[in-house]
């Protein structure tokens, strides 16, 4: 198998299904002959043509609204947010329209849509370019909500994200667009969406987690492994809108404790959710309260002090030795 970046992954992901399928449109801001801003469509309009691969203006309220539109007459839509903390801009289009349109039609229409956006924080990135603004997309009906965490996933569920007959938001972690390469498959393969990843074993205390945090958890597992014979599982949910709870209570059910990381705020978010229905369905198992690890309920900070404000494998450690002193 190749050596990829994750965002040679998601190149090689919109590659072939320009390829498979003649409706697949992708277009954006620079997205052109610039190949995007941090170059995740390079070479895919000299291959494809402009008719395929296009710029839009620099407006992303006419980006969803182009996407509807296309959606209706057929076209498949990978449409990239240059970033996430400028859906403001086009959030009536995907959550007042997108994600409605099989409902409101009755069914005659869906939104085969692919929003495409980079996030996430520890690049020292100025305002409003870093925020996990992930939770307002995941409470809205109708939209399934993936975070990849390493290059073959974000191609295998990349490749699901623009089949699937409805709107998809799909984010990036710009943190992890270029600090490691992992094995790929050449050819074409999916990932179902809103099926979790146990990426690591354990029998002591459950770690749910998704994008950049699932590499934060895994460091913190591995040191108190070393340090103190921990046992630690990882869940990476990959899909965070639907949830896949019957892979994290599975593992509960064998560990009896669990602790939820996110890098954004605490409150309202997707740690919350994921607390809620451990104690809904779960609650008989559990040995101590599930704790979340997040940033605080702030603004997103400026550079300075961004590592301190993002959850680091000191504090995930110290939240695996507090449940499990309960």
């Amino acid at each position: 198998m190749a050596q990829m970046t994750m965002i040679q992954a998601i190149t090689d992901a919109m590659r072939l299904e320009l390829e498979r399928d003649p409706n697949v449109l992708v277009f954006g801001e620079d997205v052109g002959k610039n190949g995007g801003v941090f170059r995740a469509t390079e070479g895919l309009q000299q291959q494809f043509g402009e008719e395929r691969v296009f710029d839009t203006p620099l407006a992303e309220s006419g980006i969803g609204g182009l996407a509807i539109g296309l959606g209706l007459q057929g076209y498949r839509s990978v449409a990239e947010i240059q970033f996430f903390g400028f859906v403001f801009e086009m959030f009536d289009s995907v959550a007042a329209q997108a994600a409605r349109m099989r409902y409101r039609s009755g069914g005659r229409y869906n939104s085969p849509i692919t929003f495409r956006a980079p996030f996430g924080g520890g690049i020292k990135g100025p305002e409003l370019h870093a925020d996990s603004l992930e939770g307002l997309v995941a409470q809205t009906p109708g939209l399934k909500v993936v975070i990849p965490s390493n290059p073959y996933d974000a191609k295998g569920l990349l490749i699901s994200a623009i089949r699937d007959n409805d709107p998809v938001v799909f984010l990036e972690h710009m943190k992890l667009y270029r600090s490691f390469r992992g094995e790929v498959p050449e050819g074409e393969y999916t990932i179902p969406l809103g099926k979790a990843n146990v990426v690591r074993e354990g029998t002591d205390v459950t770690i749910i987690t998704y994008g950049a945090m699932v590499h934060t958890s895994l460091t913190a597992a591995e040191e108190i492994e070393k340090e103190q014979g921990v046992k630690v599982e990882v869940i990476d949910l990959r899909t965070i809108s639907p949830i896949d709870i019957e892979t994290i209570l599975a593992s509960v059910e064998k560990t009896n404790r669990a602790i939820v990381v996110q890098e954004a705020q605490k409150s309202a978010g997707i740690a919350a959710e994921v607390v809620a229905q451990i104690n809904e369905k779960a609650i008989l198992h559990l040995e101590a309260p599930v704790l979340r690890v997040t940033a605080p309920d702030t603004v997103y900070p400026f550079a300075l002090v961004e590592d301190d404000w993002l959850p680091d494998p000191k504090r995930v450690k110290a939240a695996i030795q507090e449940v499990l002193e309960f």
